[in-house]
């Protein structure tokens, strides 16, 4: 294996300028499919955020519901014939809605309102802002007071605690900073109270977005989401589980977003690989006279071939470290940004196999011209 390891390392560093193009080629791909695919785990945890985090047993969502951000409105009467279902220990309704953020000296843009009533109880089904950093979920029952997340301060015009604006003409003071509650439409999410919110993004006072439902210890969730669809026209009782499941279905496979991620990341790989191909099958060429010799002096095909895919390892090692490396930096520099990409143990261990099986597939093309050498080409050189 040492003999093999040293062949395939001299063939490659014999010419360094094209073994330098080898390696740019694989980091060029797998950087490109690190960023598609980072971002696509960064859309999918984003476009689930609210509902993860939400303290809820079921949903109570209106009949077609997409996802999170587009609801039809629940009449709000109906919380009453929830909370009279056996299992149903509490019904909390939440309102969420498109408005617009008075920036100061510089206009309006657009933000993302959620309003739960029991803001500042925690053991409470309800959509609370989470990851605080200064000020506390308590303080929304304050008058005028929101909570907003670090990212969007230059966006929405602020930059402390205590910062104040307004929302539709209707003042509204910062009480709390939460960090990393990022939206993946980009447009900044606002925590408040119910009243509030509904004020904010002109809900009647009889309608509500959903109903958050915290069941009783015991209660059989299945039982309790029939008796709510048999009370209730119109609605649909979800899982958490499911509705998140349903919101990241509709944004990234409904809306074209995660096709569009996935195909950047093929035309990478594919990219990398023509690339590796090209440079393997080019150097293999200029060294037929070694393989036929060795072919000549009794060397077995599969020897041979463990040759060249060991050229095809050695560039796909080296061109990982380096793509992994420049991966890394990209996390680290958009971890604060509105769009950050995420890596993963996992992620990190695709890559790295999706690198491997690119060079070794690209040596394919390698391997069937040294196959077909004659070794007689060794003795009329």
């Amino acid at each position: 294996m040492s003999l093999i390891l040293k062949l395939a390392s001299r063939n490659l560093l014999q010419d360094r300028l094209r073994f330098i193009g080898t390696v740019v080629g694989i980091v060029f791909s797998i950087v490109l499919v690190t960023i598609q695919l980072g971002l696509f785990l960064s859309f999918e945890r984003m476009v689930s955020a609210m509902i993860d985090h939400a303290s809820a047993d079921l949903w109570v969502v209106s009949r077609g519901t997409k996802c999170f951000e587009d609801p039809s409105l629940l009449n709000a009467a109906d919380r009453n014939q929830i909370l009279s279902v056996p299992g149903v220990a509490q019904a909390e309704p939440l309102i969420i809605g498109f408005t617009q953020w008075s920036v100061p000296d510089d206009g309006t843009t657009p933000v993302f309102v959620i309003g739960s009533e029991s803001t500042a109880a925690n053991n409470a089904p309800g959509l609370h802002p989470w990851d605080v950093v200064e000020g506390d979920v308590a303080s929304l029952a304050q008058p005028d007071a929101v909570a907003v997340d670090r990212t969007y301060f230059s966006r929405l015009g602020v930059s402390k605690l205590g910062d104040s604006t307004e929302i539709r003409e209707q003042k509204v003071k910062i009480t709390a900073i939460t960090s990393g509650i990022r939206s993946f439409t980009t447009t900044p999410y606002i925590f408040t109270t119910l009243t509030r919110a509904r004020s904010f993004v002109a809900v009647p006072p009889n309608r509500v977005s959903y109903f958050l439902l915290r069941l009783a210890p015991g209660a059989n969730v299945n039982d309790v989401r029939q008796q709510v669809l048999a009370k209730i026209p119109g609605v649909e009782v979800l899982t958490p589980a499911s509705f998140s499941s349903r919101s990241r279905n509709f944004w990234l496979f409904g809306t074209g977003a995660g096709a569009a991620l996935f195909a950047g990341a093929l035309l990478g790989a594919i990219v990398g690989a023509v690339i590796v191909a090209q440079t393997l099958y080019s150097s293999t060429k200029d060294h037929l006279g070694e393989f036929a010799t060795l072919r000549a002096i009794g060397s077995s095909n599969g020897y041979i071939n463990k040759v060249i895919i060991c050229q095809a390892l050695l560039s796909s090692v080296v061109g990982f470290s380096v793509a992994a490396l420049i991966g890394l930096i990209v996390v680290e520099a958009t971890a604060n940004t509105a769009l950050p990409i995420v890596m993963t143990p996992t992620l990190t261990a695709m890559l790295f196999g999706l690198t491997v099986t690119m060079c070794v597939i690209s040596a394919i093309a390698a391997i069937m011209q040294v196959l077909r050498i004659d070794p007689a080409v060794a003795f009329r050189q």
